[in-house]
């Protein structure tokens, strides 16, 4: 087996929350392919940081009145915590914030400015002119302009799965004070993509990447590269963009660059050679986890940024799903929207981190954690079969041997049969077939415990005259144990540390080098992992529940008006409505809403302010007949005074119809 030298990262998670359990798919399905790397004897970093840098996380800290860094401090503790507690083994856990990252990415943007791959322009944005600030696109909430769903963000609609820009937005206002956005010029720096184009056509389709992804990038790359902005405005919590004073890294140019700064920190401390892993001649592997929503950047922007700055492209990018919890997207109202903490505060997580690998492939489809099925599949497979194993055994071995095994190996051909089915195990763990891993495991694990039924050592134990026959039964027994348990080590850590213990043995390197283990002490038996108790799993989803009340931190958008008091047939029958002509219509200048019309109802003309300014033009409306409330009480307005009401309905913005009568309506004509 040839020697290796690779490198692996996670996503960084962001430093605004807690880590739940959705993250975990994606650090657990990692730390499971770092650690089998490990096992096999090569030599494998597994990195990974903190992203600190945006807007949320300097509107965070300010809301909670502390700095970015002390937020970004407590955050850091928090989900290192988290990830130990789940056995998520980082060589070294970093943070963007950092003199390293600061360091790389001043680098990276000279190299690439030089290079002619960055440009700047002057572009009009939402700015907020209470925050004076300008807004990023999530900041920004309305209507969406498809289908007209109410607070939407202002990049993308999350109920008809629209994308379009915050200018399209209805009735926007602004997610942090509530005010209607301005729009506001300024000067951004940009990444000329385009640049790239056909670099990352041959990269994308040299196998770098999975086929569906690379399918994907096949389509947006067949659409044309845009220019990205690269930048932000102060007030920004990041790095400032070298020689251009009050411009800031957008934080999604630095946080893969937090890739290369943590491993650099942990080159400093290990003196690791950087450039070994890192230069565009470098033989060393490198390979990126990730979600499949953040594929765009990992898949398009990176190896460009690389490439444009002299170093070496990824390996591969793997994409996985997303979690649902019991077949839907978690919830915090039906308390499946787990933190990784609450999970830990009842659980084993290693139940969590088998139950990940019975279910992730090497695609990017979603998978489901469903209760019943983790419960069943964690006391049918692990406590059932695996560790089963160990305590139908070690009692005898214990009592009747004193704790000594066997000399003989009374079935060669069963354990070989056992040790030879490494490769295609190790395949499947290289190919991140975990599932499909798991199913060969508990395959095993069936023809061991059918070993132990059909030689039956609980008969065996009774009869003075097979004490030889018990003894290498249980031998076998713990051999095949030994087996499985070396299998199931990148998965379960803490469980095979404890068998190790058990069985007295060094840690365990991958199977091909392990040797029947006769005429060997072990030490006494304690239960290895008990049934999942349905208690707990009742626990964590009470605990995870939360009340949606309304908050009121900040405004937001209207959704429905209150239906207003009830009337009777007669308080309706004092409405005067009349057919009318709008005779002129005229903008107004200081007004952002109001249209004036002139409307002739028959046997008078009367004036008319009107709010549908945002879907009419005024010439669009004259000679149209409308139906105007006409017995309302005159309004005096700065711009006049309006003597009536025209009907309008619709969600709003540019979505405002004037109600018109039939064809054949005169103006005057009283509507009934």
């Amino acid at each position: 087996m040839p020697y290796r030298k690779i490198l692996v990262t996670s996503a960084l998670p962001y430093a605004n929350g807690p880590i739940h359990i959705g993250h975990l798919v994606e650090y657990i399905q990692t730390d499971i392919w770092v650690r089998f790397q490990k096992q096999r004897g090569h030599t494998c970093y597994y990195v990974c940081a903190d992203d600190t840098h945006g807007t949320p996380i300097m509107l965070k800290a300010d809301s909670l009145g502390i700095s970015p860094e002390a937020l970004i401090g407590q955050v850091w503790q928090e989900h290192l915590a988290d990830f130990t507690e789940f056995g998520v083994a980082f060589d070294n856990y970093h943070s963007t914030h950092s003199e390293e990252n600061k360091a790389l990415s001043a680098l990276i943007y000279r190299r690439l400015h030089d290079a002619g791959h960055i440009s700047s322009r002057s572009i009009t944005q939402a700015f907020d002119p209470v925050k004076n600030m300008f807004l990023p696109d999530r900041f920004i909430k309305g209507e969406c302009p498809k289908c007209g769903a109410q607070d939407q963000y202002g990049d993308g609609c999350e109920v008809c799965g629209a994308t379009y820009s915050p200018t399209e937005l209805k009735n926007a206002v602004s997610a942090i004070s509530g005010e209607k956005p301005i729009e506001k010029d300024s000067v951004h720096y940009f990444f000329d993509l385009g640049n790239f184009s056909d670099m990352l056509q041959n990269w994308t389709s040299a196998g770098h990447l999975q086929p569906e992804v690379a399918n994907k990038m096949a389509e947006w790359l067949k659409g044309g590269l845009q220019q990205w902005d690269i930048s932000r405005d102060a007030p920004y919590f990041g790095f400032e963009i070298p020689d251009a004073p009050g411009k800031y890294f957008y934080v999604w140019l630095d946080a893969p660059i937090g890739y290369m700064a943590s491993f650099k920190n942990l080159c400093d401390k290990k003196d690791i050679d950087f450039n070994d892993f890192w230069s565009k001649d470098s033989d060393a592997e490198l390979y990126h986890f990730i979600g499949k929503d953040i594929i765009y950047f990992h898949a398009l922007f990176w190896p460009a940024m690389l490439t444009g700055a002299h170093f070496r492209t990824p390996s591969a990018v793997f994409a996985h799903g997303f979690l649902t919890v019991n077949g839907e997207k978690m919830s915090k109202s039906r308390g499946t929207f787990i933190k990784a903490r609450t999970y830990l505060d009842h659980l084993n997580p290693e139940y969590l981190r088998y139950y990940f690998a019975a279910k992730l492939s090497a695609g990017v489809d979603d998978i489901d954690l469903n209760f019943d099925d983790f419960s069943q599949r964690v006391n049918s497979d692990l406590v059932g079969k695996v560790v089963n194993i160990a305590s139908r055994c070690a009692g005898f071995i214990g009592k009747r041997f004193g704790g000594r095994l066997s000399a003989t190996n009374a079935e060669p051909a069963l354990f070989d049969e056992f040790i030879n089915a490494n490769e295609p195990i190790a395949e499947l763990y290289e190919t991140r077939e975990f599932a499909k891993a798991m199913r060969e495991i508990m395959a095993l694990a069936d023809k061991a415990n059918a070993y132990i039924d059909d030689k039956k050592p609980w008969l065996l134990a009774k009869e003075d005259s097979k004490d030889q026959d018990l003894h290498e039964v249980c031998t076998m027994g713990l051999n095949l144990f030994r087996v499985l348990a070396a299998y199931l080590k990148p998965v379960l850590p803490v469980l095979v540390k404890e068998a190790e213990l058990f069985l007295n043995v060094s840690s365990h390197s991958w199977i091909n080098d392990i040797q029947f283990l006769g005429d060997h002490t072990i030490n006494e038996f304690k239960p290895l992992m008990t049934r999942v108790d349905p208690d707990k799993i009742a626990a964590i989803v009470e605990a995870s529940k939360e009340t949606l009340e309304k908050t009121t931190d900040k405004p937001k958008p209207k959704q429905f008006e209150p239906i207003a008091p009830e009337i009777i047939i007669d308080d309706f029958a004092k409405l005067d409505l009349r057919v009318a002509r709008i005779v002129k219509a005229e903008a107004i200048p200081e007004a952002d809403k109001l249209l004036k019309l002139t409307v002739d109802i028959g046997d008078e003309t009367r004036t008319v302010f009107a709010g549908i300014k945002s879907a009419y033009k005024p010439e669009e409306l004259e000679g149209r007949l409308t139906v105007v409330l006409a017995n309302l009480a005159p309004r005096k307005m700065k711009f006049g005074s309006s003597e009536g009401m025209v009907l309008a309905a619709g969600p709003g913005g540019k979505d405002i119809f004037v109600l018109s009568p039939d064809i054949g309506a005169v103006a005057g004509m009283r509507v009934k």
